[in-house]
């Protein structure tokens, strides 16, 4: 039997542990026995006969660092599961959960017409170790406006904006705290440079500052308490708080109008923003809807 045979031929919980331990070595580049037992609830003992099926199945895959009882993520590492991209991005959001390595069965009756475009897979890991690491990445990517280049990049959150994954992080080339999305990365190879203070998440301002948006319904709407009750608004208003770096993208998906005196008609827009001024507070105001400088 080939090794998809054998891993279909185990128990289902055995699957979902193995499961576990091939994520986490992917997406986090290492494990220990403790991760399995909090994870499981299992005893030690059964641990160690875990990663020892895990070794007979992809011995190249870890090596044990007896130093710090950690296994870690070889070179040489092959996923034992497939991952689809949207069920790993859910999963790193929310936490993960059981049946990580398997798809989800579509729904005859319930329709979800929201598609993100996901990136592949092997891109999300090499993201995600490098911001569970806290390591510098030299990644190629490919920009609207410069088209393509390698920098280096310390990322440290991934983040749905409603249309498409970014990551966030330190981009060593600008010198600055930049959001990039997550399909134009071409390769991510880790790298050894060392991460200064100003380069990891505390330093980043608009990440760590929290906005509130107060979203009433567009003055255009002639029943606005229809609006009210299809976003759960209380005496006319939602307050919505959220980080500076995130704000705009909300004020994006969600169509909201933020120009002066909340003058677009007829485009979409059923909501409005009341506190405009709090556009002077993030970094990225000309993706919201209306907005002028």
């Amino acid at each position: 039997m080939n090794t998809t045979e054998i891993i279909n031929e185990m128990p289902h919980a055995q699957r979902e542990r193995l499961a576990f331990i091939d994520f986490c070595l992917h997406f986090f580049g290492h494990i220990t026995r403790n991760d399995l037992v909090n994870r499981f609830q299992t005893g030690l003992a059964a641990c160690t006969r875990d990663f020892a099926a895990y070794r007979e199945l992809a011995s190249t895959n870890l090596v044990l660092d007896h130093s710090t009882k950690q296994y870690y993520r070889t070179a040489a590492f092959v996923a034992l599961f497939r991952y689809q991209p949207d069920i790993i991005l859910q999963s790193l959001s929310r936490g993960f959960g059981n049946g990580i390595s398997n798809a989800t069965q579509p729904s005859e009756q319930c329709f979800d017409a929201v598609q993100l475009i996901h990136p592949d897979s092997s891109i999300i890991a090499a993201l995600m170790r490098g911001i569970h690491n806290q390591t510098a990445c030299e990644v190629g990517y490919v920009s609207v406006s410069s088209g393509k280049s390698v920098r280096l990049f310390i990322p440290h959150t991934m983040i749905n904006n409603g249309h498409r994954w970014h990551v966030r992080g330190y981009d060593c080339k600008n010198q600055g705290f930049r959001d990039f999305v997550c399909t134009r990365f071409t390769d991510i190879i880790s790298s050894d440079e060392e991460i200064l203070p100003h380069q990891l998440v505390s330093a980043d301002v608009q990440f760590n500052q929290i906005v509130n948006l107060v979203i009433v319904p567009h003055p255009s709407i002639e029943n606005p308490l229809a609006i009210e009750m299809d976003f759960a608004m209380h005496e006319g208003k939602k307050i919505m708080t959220t980080r500076a770096a995130l704000a705009a993208y909300i004020l994006r998906q969600w169509q909201v109008d933020c120009s002066e005196g909340h003058r677009i008609r007829g485009q979409g827009c059923q909501l409005a923003l009341e506190n405009i001024d709090v556009l002077q507070r993030i970094e990225n105001p000309t993706l919201a809807p209306g907005y002028s400088i």
